[in-house]
């Protein structure tokens, strides 16, 4: 098995990610080709933002993956953006799970003191594009 993907999984393994998680990763352990797929690179970001097979790994949408990239831009928004009050408006749509990973998104960016505008309900893209330039 490749080192470079069993580093990375006992990485997981040994951080302080739920119990129902780390089984995940065991269960994947009996599998060198899920175990591979999961976590033989980082999510990436598309034109559409994050989007992946959802499970556990970094290679997956879940909530840490999400959390992950979250912080990343929260940190950037207030390393460029510091002296300035700092809001983002969050919408979500009817796929799987994309309410629950809009309110993990806003509980990292409200955790990092920027100021978070929820949709209550599922929105089209237009009007997501209409509200963060309001």
């Amino acid at each position: 098995m490749n080192q470079e993907i069993t580093d990375k999984a006992n990485k997981w393994l040994d951080s302080d990610i739920e119990e129902s998680a780390k089984a995940e990763i065991k269960e994947l352990w009996k599998d060198e080709e899920a175990l591979t797929d999961a976590f033989y690179k980082d999510l990436e970001f598309g034109t559409g933002g994050l989007r992946g097979i959802m499970g556990i790994g970094s290679n997956r949408m879940n909530k840490y993956t999400i959390g992950m990239a979250t912080q990343g831009l929260s940190n950037y928004l207030n390393q460029s953006f510091g002296d300035d009050e700092i809001s983002v408006a969050i919408a979500y749509d009817s796929r799987n799970n994309s309410r629950y990973f809009a309110e993990i998104t806003a509980d990292v960016f409200s955790a990092n003191g920027i100021k978070v505008y929820l949709f209550d309900d599922l929105r089209p893209t237009p009007e997501l594009s209409f509200a963060i330039r309001r």
